[in-house]
């Protein structure tokens, strides 16, 4: 009897607008793997957060990071591959650091948080494949603009700016597995079929050992 191929766990990670959603869907409908997506409209302290940023930001992280480890825990526990929208690593190592550094999280609600972080990270495991959604400040603007979100037309320019920073340093740095990068300012997999296979190739490519 053939032994049955373990499931694996693939990830998109982004700035705000990048487009992960999009990708996720149109990853999981290619390869029949269940989507976990990032739940922002149930998400009880998002709106306060755009509205006072310090407020809110510690809670909101909490919450975040709450979520991120039942998606996990189920990742591990399931028999599917999975297919996750944004990452546990974004919300400690992009987030709530960004947050901190711009005054609109705390010393020690920031210090509390990562050391917390820190715990959580020993319960679980890594994704087999994270695919980076690099955008420029212009593209992630116009795709924000064309989803019309209520709670994010408040979104701050320096705000996405030091985002895109951190997701820089955190790409460089990032060595828990295969990672691919996808350039969005020049790859328009949403409505360009031959962008989107270009990605399927690769994902073959790192995920499968395909030549």
């Amino acid at each position: 009897m053939a032994k049955a191929k373990k499931p694996k766990h693939v990830a998109v990670a982004g700035n705000i607008g990048a487009g992960k959603t999009t990708l996720t869907e149109m990853l999981s409908k290619h390869y029949k793997w269940i989507p976990q997506f990032e739940d922002v409209d149930h998400n009880p302290y998002l709106m306060d957060f755009y509205e006072d940023m310090p407020r809110w930001s510690f809670n909101l992280q909490i919450y975040f990071l709450n979520s991120r480890l039942n998606q996990l825990l189920d990742i591990q526990r399931g028999t599917e591959t999975i297919i996750q929208d944004r990452t546990i690593y974004e919300d400690a190592n992009i987030f709530a650091p960004n947050l901190h550094d711009m005054g609109l999280m705390s010393k020690r609600d920031f210090e509390n948080y990562y050391k917390f972080f820190q715990t959580l990270k020993t319960m679980v495991q890594p994704p087999d494949l994270l695919i980076y959604l690099k955008c420029s400040v212009p593209t992630l603007v116009a795709q924000i603009q064309k989803r019309g979100r209520e709670y994010e037309e408040n979104i701050r320019l320096d705000y996405l700016k030091k985002l895109n920073e951190y997701y820089s340093k955190f790409v460089d740095s990032y060595k828990e597995g295969p990672l691919l990068i996808i350039d969005c300012d020049k790859n328009k997999f949403a409505e360009n079929e031959e962008h989107f296979g270009e990605i399927l190739s690769k994902v073959d490519s790192t995920l499968f050992g395909l030549f």
